[in-house]
Protein backbone atom coordinates (compact mmCIF):
# COMPACT_ATOMS: atom_id res chain seq x y z
CA UNK A 1 0.00 0.00 0.00
CA UNK A 2 1.41 3.53 -1.12
CA UNK A 3 2.47 6.04 1.90
CA UNK A 4 1.67 9.31 0.88
CA UNK A 5 2.44 12.75 2.11
CA UNK A 6 -0.93 13.16 3.22
CA UNK A 7 -0.75 9.36 5.10
CA UNK A 8 2.23 10.26 7.24
CA UNK A 9 0.58 13.51 8.56
CA UNK A 10 -2.38 12.28 9.14
CA UNK A 11 -1.80 12.36 13.27
CA UNK A 12 -0.78 15.72 12.73
CA UNK A 13 -4.08 16.77 11.26
CA UNK A 14 -6.04 15.90 14.14
CA UNK A 15 -4.00 18.30 16.38
CA UNK A 16 -2.04 15.77 17.90
CA UNK A 17 0.93 17.51 18.53
CA UNK A 18 -0.50 20.34 21.26
CA UNK A 19 -2.26 17.86 23.73
CA UNK A 20 1.43 15.67 23.84
CA UNK A 21 3.20 19.41 24.47
CA UNK A 22 1.22 20.24 26.95
CA UNK A 23 1.79 17.62 29.84
CA UNK A 24 5.72 18.57 28.70
CA UNK A 25 5.46 22.22 29.16
CA UNK A 26 3.38 21.55 33.15
CA UNK A 27 5.88 19.17 33.95
CA UNK A 28 8.69 21.84 32.97
CA UNK A 29 6.87 24.93 34.25
CA UNK A 30 6.79 22.60 37.86
CA UNK A 31 10.49 21.82 37.96
CA UNK A 32 11.48 25.37 36.86
CA UNK A 33 9.30 26.40 39.88
CA UNK A 34 10.68 23.44 42.21
CA UNK A 35 7.12 22.40 43.08
CA UNK A 36 7.14 20.53 46.02
CA UNK A 37 4.44 17.82 45.70
CA UNK A 38 6.33 16.87 42.39
CA UNK A 39 9.68 16.83 44.03
CA UNK A 40 8.67 14.71 46.58
CA UNK A 41 7.10 12.16 43.87
CA UNK A 42 10.42 12.13 42.12
CA UNK A 43 12.21 11.10 45.66
CA UNK A 44 9.39 8.97 46.35
CA UNK A 45 9.68 6.21 43.03
CA UNK A 46 13.64 6.75 42.66
CA UNK A 47 14.02 5.44 46.52
CA UNK A 48 11.61 2.80 46.39
CA UNK A 49 13.08 1.53 42.94
CA UNK A 50 16.49 1.97 44.38
CA UNK A 51 15.47 -0.03 47.21
CA UNK A 52 14.19 -2.77 44.77
CA UNK A 53 16.58 -2.68 42.18
CA UNK A 54 19.73 -3.17 45.56
CA UNK A 55 17.63 -6.26 46.51
CA UNK A 56 17.53 -7.85 42.80
CA UNK A 57 20.44 -7.71 40.78
CA UNK A 58 19.25 -10.14 38.21
CA UNK A 59 16.63 -6.91 37.72
CA UNK A 60 19.13 -4.50 37.12
CA UNK A 61 21.44 -6.75 34.94
CA UNK A 62 18.20 -6.91 32.82
CA UNK A 63 17.56 -2.95 33.02
CA UNK A 64 20.94 -2.17 32.35
CA UNK A 65 21.15 -4.39 29.12
CA UNK A 66 18.11 -2.73 27.74
CA UNK A 67 18.96 0.79 28.90
CA UNK A 68 21.87 0.14 26.19
CA UNK A 69 20.10 -1.42 23.66
CA UNK A 70 17.30 1.21 23.43
CA UNK A 71 19.40 4.34 23.86
CA UNK A 72 19.42 7.44 21.55
CA UNK A 73 21.86 5.44 19.47
CA UNK A 74 20.02 2.57 18.89
CA UNK A 75 16.79 4.59 18.00
CA UNK A 76 18.94 6.68 15.87
CA UNK A 77 19.70 3.61 14.11
CA UNK A 78 16.07 2.14 13.84
CA UNK A 79 15.55 5.47 12.21
CA UNK A 80 18.62 5.04 10.20
CA UNK A 81 17.77 1.88 8.37
CA UNK A 82 13.86 3.59 8.09
CA UNK A 83 15.48 5.71 6.10
CA UNK A 84 17.49 3.88 3.66
CA UNK A 85 14.93 1.81 2.97
CA UNK A 86 12.77 4.87 2.36
CA UNK A 87 15.31 6.12 0.00
CA UNK A 88 15.98 3.16 -2.22
CA UNK A 89 11.81 3.05 -2.55
CA UNK A 90 12.42 6.53 -3.92
CA UNK A 91 10.44 8.10 -1.31
CA UNK A 92 13.21 10.73 -0.77
CA UNK A 93 10.90 13.55 0.55
CA UNK A 94 9.74 11.44 3.75
CA UNK A 95 13.57 9.32 4.10
CA UNK A 96 14.57 13.48 4.51
CA UNK A 97 11.60 14.48 7.12
CA UNK A 98 12.51 11.12 9.49
CA UNK A 99 16.36 11.91 9.27
CA UNK A 100 16.04 15.50 9.74
CA UNK A 101 13.23 15.42 12.37
CA UNK A 102 15.26 12.60 14.85
CA UNK A 103 18.40 14.95 14.34
CA UNK A 104 16.30 18.48 15.58
CA UNK A 105 14.64 16.56 18.20
CA UNK A 106 18.14 14.98 19.53
CA UNK A 107 19.56 18.26 19.67
CA UNK A 108 17.24 20.16 21.39
CA UNK A 109 16.71 17.76 24.05
CA UNK A 110 20.46 18.17 24.41
CA UNK A 111 20.09 22.09 24.40
CA UNK A 112 16.80 21.98 26.51
CA UNK A 113 19.22 20.02 29.24
CA UNK A 114 21.63 22.74 29.40
CA UNK A 115 18.84 25.46 29.91
CA UNK A 116 17.17 23.11 32.90
CA UNK A 117 20.37 22.18 34.59
CA UNK A 118 18.50 19.83 36.38
CA UNK A 119 20.52 17.75 38.71
CA UNK A 120 20.19 13.79 38.17
CA UNK A 121 19.12 11.38 41.58
CA UNK A 122 22.32 10.89 43.79
CA UNK A 123 22.79 7.52 45.90
CA UNK A 124 24.84 6.39 49.19
CA UNK A 125 25.13 2.91 46.72
CA UNK A 126 24.77 3.90 43.14
CA UNK A 127 23.85 1.43 40.38
CA UNK A 128 24.81 3.45 37.56
CA UNK A 129 26.41 7.02 36.40
CA UNK A 130 25.35 9.24 33.92
CA UNK A 131 27.02 12.69 32.76
CA UNK A 132 25.15 15.87 31.73
CA UNK A 133 21.72 17.06 33.31
CA UNK A 134 18.63 15.38 34.32
CA UNK A 135 15.60 17.11 32.76
CA UNK A 136 14.56 15.68 29.95
CA UNK A 137 15.97 12.74 29.85
CA UNK A 138 17.53 11.99 26.01
CA UNK A 139 16.76 7.98 26.47
CA UNK A 140 12.88 8.73 27.25
CA UNK A 141 12.83 11.79 24.60
CA UNK A 142 14.50 10.11 21.55
CA UNK A 143 12.50 6.92 21.97
CA UNK A 144 9.18 8.65 21.80
CA UNK A 145 10.46 10.70 19.05
CA UNK A 146 12.48 7.66 17.26
CA UNK A 147 9.12 5.67 18.14
CA UNK A 148 6.72 7.75 16.93
CA UNK A 149 8.25 8.28 13.40
CA UNK A 150 8.24 4.82 13.30
CA UNK A 151 4.61 4.73 13.76
CA UNK A 152 3.67 7.70 11.20
CA UNK A 153 5.13 5.89 8.36
CA UNK A 154 4.57 1.90 8.83
CA UNK A 155 1.02 2.62 9.96
CA UNK A 156 0.15 3.25 6.24
CA UNK A 157 2.10 0.34 4.83
CA UNK A 158 0.45 -2.09 6.79
CA UNK A 159 -2.93 -0.92 5.55
CA UNK A 160 -5.74 -3.17 6.30
CA UNK A 161 -4.02 -5.64 8.54
CA UNK A 162 -5.39 -5.33 12.16
CA UNK A 163 -3.06 -7.72 13.53
CA UNK A 164 0.36 -6.10 12.26
CA UNK A 165 -1.03 -2.85 12.83
CA UNK A 166 -2.03 -3.40 16.45
CA UNK A 167 1.64 -4.93 16.85
CA UNK A 168 3.29 -2.05 15.39
CA UNK A 169 1.26 0.63 17.63
CA UNK A 170 1.92 -1.66 20.81
CA UNK A 171 5.74 -2.19 19.85
CA UNK A 172 6.41 1.56 19.70
CA UNK A 173 4.09 2.07 23.12
CA UNK A 174 5.68 -0.80 25.29
CA UNK A 175 9.41 0.27 23.77
CA UNK A 176 9.47 4.13 25.09
CA UNK A 177 7.88 2.98 28.09
CA UNK A 178 10.50 0.04 28.86
CA UNK A 179 13.26 2.94 27.94
CA UNK A 180 11.79 5.61 30.50
CA UNK A 181 11.42 2.91 32.93
CA UNK A 182 14.95 1.59 32.90
CA UNK A 183 16.12 5.11 33.82
CA UNK A 184 14.50 5.34 36.80
CA UNK A 185 15.47 1.85 37.75
CA UNK A 186 19.12 2.58 37.58
CA UNK A 187 19.04 5.60 39.41
CA UNK A 188 19.76 8.08 36.79
CA UNK A 189 16.55 9.88 36.05
CA UNK A 190 13.56 11.22 38.25
CA UNK A 191 10.29 9.93 37.41
CA UNK A 192 9.35 13.79 36.16
CA UNK A 193 12.50 13.85 33.55
CA UNK A 194 11.11 10.59 31.98
CA UNK A 195 7.89 11.34 31.67
CA UNK A 196 8.27 14.64 30.08
CA UNK A 197 10.81 13.53 27.37
CA UNK A 198 8.35 11.19 26.09
CA UNK A 199 5.88 13.33 25.73
CA UNK A 200 8.18 16.19 24.50
CA UNK A 201 9.94 13.45 21.87
CA UNK A 202 6.10 12.10 20.15
CA UNK A 203 5.19 15.79 20.09
CA UNK A 204 8.43 17.04 18.26
CA UNK A 205 7.87 13.90 15.64
CA UNK A 206 4.33 14.98 15.11
CA UNK A 207 4.87 18.92 15.02
CA UNK A 208 7.55 17.99 12.37
CA UNK A 209 4.93 16.08 10.16
CA UNK A 210 2.47 19.22 10.61
CA UNK A 211 5.18 21.58 9.29
CA UNK A 212 6.37 18.45 6.33
CA UNK A 213 2.77 18.53 5.17
CA UNK A 214 2.53 22.14 4.24
CA UNK A 215 5.73 21.07 1.71
CA UNK A 216 5.35 18.93 -1.43
CA UNK A 217 3.90 15.99 -1.79
CA UNK A 218 6.59 12.62 -2.10
CA UNK A 219 6.27 9.82 -3.95
CA UNK A 220 4.60 7.05 -2.64
CA UNK A 221 6.17 4.07 -1.25
CA UNK A 222 5.01 1.03 -1.50
CA UNK A 223 4.70 -2.00 1.26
Amino acid sequence: MPTTHSDIVIAARNRVAFPLLVPFVLIAALVVVRWAPLHTLDESVSDRMHAAALGEPGWVDVATWLTTILSPTGWRLAVLVLVVWLYRRGARPVALWAAATMIIGGVLGAVLKLVFSRARPEFLEPIAKASGYAFPSGHALNSALGATILLLVLLPILGDRPGARAALWAAMIVLPLVTALTRVVVGVHWLSDVTAGLFLGAAIAVASAAVYSRRGVPEPVTG
